[in-house]
């Protein structure tokens, strides 16, 4: 599992940073990406990278203003002409599948796949055996969701040294055993798998947040995350100018990591009145409140370790 962030400015494309957009990249995990916002020219971000718009599989949206959305048609219609065949589900708030339905309709775009449109607020936006996919709404100046990726635990690796000293021989009972199954061997011993695991190996857990205030639901989507992505539009001596535009400063991304309890706080969505030394000076205002601070740039990539 990793991140890699495609677009990691606010408002506008500038010279150094694209528009917002993220990628999960989960190829080990699903062989899948998901995207986290699509901005004006994701498609050709994309391009500069490993990425195979076939593969993405999800896309979550934040919020409808256009620095995050005006990348979607393109990409859309893109995916089709790549030979993407498999189901892409698309997830935002209220409006976004008529934006994309008309879009696509008045652009005469033909898409040679399933696609589906599901708008969420509060709650569960996505969940199967393997990841859930927690939202809720934030504050900003029109309706933006915040999203809290969980990788679901999974059971610990089977101790087939165990196993052999006791004379088991390997075959389909292992896969009974990993199951955490009770087994009755043919000497007539019965085995109870959790007996031969390996501890549990706990899910991780991936917030990625849309532009917002700072709020009490930061917190609660981002708890104890191992990674947090959150917006810092401004520097801390325009936390007025932040508020006006319910955006956060550096200084406040920082507090919701401390609060919370994360791993790692990558900031982004930078103003582009923010350049060269401008840009560290955010980093450092951040890492004075919470040290395991990184400050985002088009292109990077974020491993998230699972914990040993």
């Amino acid at each position: 599992m990793n991140v890699m962030f495609l677009g990691t400015g606010a408002g506008m494309p500038a010279k150094s940073r694209n528009v917002t957009s993220i990628a999960l990249q989960l190829l080990e995990e699903r062989k899948a990406v998901w995207l986290f916002d699509c901005g004006e020219a994701t498609q050709h971000q994309i391009l500069h990278t490993s990425i195979k718009p076939r593969r993405i599989e999800k896309i979550f949206i934040t919020h409808m203003h256009g620095d995050h959305i005006y990348g979607l048609p393109g990409l859309l219609g893109s995916r089709s002409f790549q030979g993407g065949e498999t189901l892409l589900t698309i997830y935002g708030p209220k409006g976004i599948k008529e934006f994309v339905e008309k879009t696509l309709l008045l652009s005469y775009t033909h898409i040679k796949y399933p696609l589906e449109i599901i708008e969420v607020a509060d709650g569960i936006a996505f969940e199967d055996s393997q990841f859930r996919v927690a939202v809720k709404k934030l504050e900003h100046g029109v309706p933006c969701l915040g999203y809290r990726v969980v990788e679901k635990d999974t059971p610990g690796t089977l101790q087939v040294d165990k196993l052999r000293a006791l004379d088991v021989p390997p075959g389909p009972i292992y896969q009974k055993l990993k199951q955490g199954n009770t087994v009755k061997l043919e000497d007539g011993r019965e085995l109870n798998g959790e007996d031969f695991l390996g501890p549990h190996q706990e899910g991780r857990i991936v917030t990625i947040l849309g532009d917002t205030r700072i709020c009490e639901q930061s917190v609660e989507l981002a708890l104890n995350a191992d990674l947090l992505i959150h917006e810092a539009t401004f520097g801390h001596a325009d936390d007025q100018l932040a508020f006006d535009y319910f955006h956060s400063t550096t200084s406040q991304a920082a507090k919701i990591a401390l609060e919370a309890n994360v791993k790692q706080l990558v900031i982004t969505h930078i103003s582009s009145r923010y350049q060269g030394e401008d840009s560290e000076s955010l980093l450092n205002e951040a890492r004075e409140i919470f040290i395991n601070t990184d400050l985002a740039n088009d292109f990077e990539k974020y491993e998230v370790h699972k914990q040993k």
